[in-house]
This record gives C-alpha cells, sequence and structure tokens, in this order.
C-alpha cells in the first residue's frame, strides 16, 4: 500500500475518484499475499499490483465498474476454474479474492 500513496495524495490534490483494490484472502498457490493493493483513477491510470499482472486487467474493469456506479462495492474471486479467470491468465492454481472500493478520501 505504501507504493502507492504518492499517486493517492496527487488524485486526492486533483479531486480525481479512486478505487482501491486489495487482496484479502488467498487460497493455494496466489502472486500476491494479502494486503497487496492497486489504485485506479477514474481516469484508467494504475498504480500498484494485486496479481504481478494476470488479473491486472480484469480488476481495472471491475474497478471502473465501482466508480462508473454500475457495480456495487465487495469481493471479486479469481480461480483457476473460473473461466474468465483463466482467461486473464490466473494460472497459478489458486483463487485470489479482491475487495474493490471507491476509496474514501
Amino acid at each position: 500500500m505504501r507504493e502507492l500513496l504518492d499517486d493517492l495524495d496527487r488524485w486526492r490534490a486533483a479531486g480525481v475518484r479512486v478505487a482501491l483494490a486489495r487482496v484479502v484472502d488467498v487460497e493455494g498457490s496466489g502472486p500476491r499475499g494479502p494486503g497487496a493493493a492497486m489504485a485506479v483513477s477514474e481516469h484508467g491510470e494504475v498504480v500498484g499490483s494485486v496479481s504481478g499482472g494476470c488479473v491486472e486487467g480484469a480488476v481495472v474493469t471491475e474497478s471502473l465498474s465501482v466508480l462508473a456506479g454500475d457495480r456495487e462495492p465487495g469481493v471479486i474471486t479469481f480461480g483457476y476454474s473460473d473461466d474468465e479467470a483463466f482467461a486473464v491468465g490466473l494460472t497459478c492454481g489458486g483463487t485470489i479474492r479482491l475487495f474493490v472500493e471507491e476509496y474514501d478520501w
């Protein structure tokens, strides 16, 4: 989370809305552990990582959906048996759960 602070401060100062995705659980093998975080600005800028690249694109999409009001904040899950996760590259054999919400300044 610390690697996000400079960008979060910059976005806050500019009045930019931000979604925050955090790893809250990993079952089996996972690319990043609980606490890993990624922030997505309403303009699509991204900082941080929740999966080392394998599901980042899908997480950006979900984060932007939260900011747009098309999706409620909450937990999203990616696992090896999940067709979407496999399609975006989560082939490590585990399951990761992320909590995605709009960041409250």
